[in-house]
């Protein structure tokens, strides 16, 4: 895509969701990115990973003008013995944006939160489909490993199964 692309990264809010909530249709429109289904996008999806990651977690997104070209979210699961945690991340870059640097930019601000304010996370987990090397590739640039495999866990829409690939960034002391 062209470097030419503009857009500001900045912290997601609740006046936020609709945007957020076109973006994630698009992506999932496209196939191969987010585990969801373009039906799967509801409003209650959105609300959901909005106010947890609101509520316990951080969100940023990609500002092309008034449009989102990018949004993720992680946040700490409810049980206490997971508080060092930022778990069920997600991360959807419109299509036209892909390859321009928002996907870092955001996954920048997120780890660089977690650095900077969040001395307590320890550990951000994500999952990544196995046939999804560009994706691993890039989460590996960013500090991440791949700590196993979930065997067929995965449905893809052609009715086959992969296994699902856990991946973690860790502090470093």
């Amino acid at each position: 895509m062209s470097d030419s692309k503009t857009y500001i990264v900045t912290p997601a809010s609740k006046q936020d969701f609709a945007g957020i909530k076109a973006l994630y249709q698009n992506v999932a429109r496209q196939g191969g990115g987010i585990a969801r289904t373009e039906e799967e996008i509801t409003d209650d999806y959105i609300h959901h990973n909005l106010e947890n990651a609101l509520a316990r977690g951080i969100s940023y997104l990609a500002k092309s003008g008034e449009q989102i070209v990018g949004e993720i979210h992680a946040y700490r699961p409810v049980p206490a013995l997971f508080a060092h945690v930022l778990s069920d991340l997600t991360i959807a870059v419109h299509p036209d944006f892909q390859g321009c640097g928002v996907g870092r930019a955001i996954f920048s601000a997120l780890l660089d939160e977690v650095k900077t304010k969040h001395s307590h996370i320890l550990r951000v987990e994500l999952f990544v489909r196995e046939s999804n090397l560009k994706a691993q590739e890039f989460y590996q640039s960013l500090g991440f490993h791949i700590e196993g495999h979930f065997q067929q866990r995965v449905r893809r829409l052609d009715g086959e199964l992969e296994a699902d690939i856990p991946m973690a960034w860790v502090r470093q002391n």
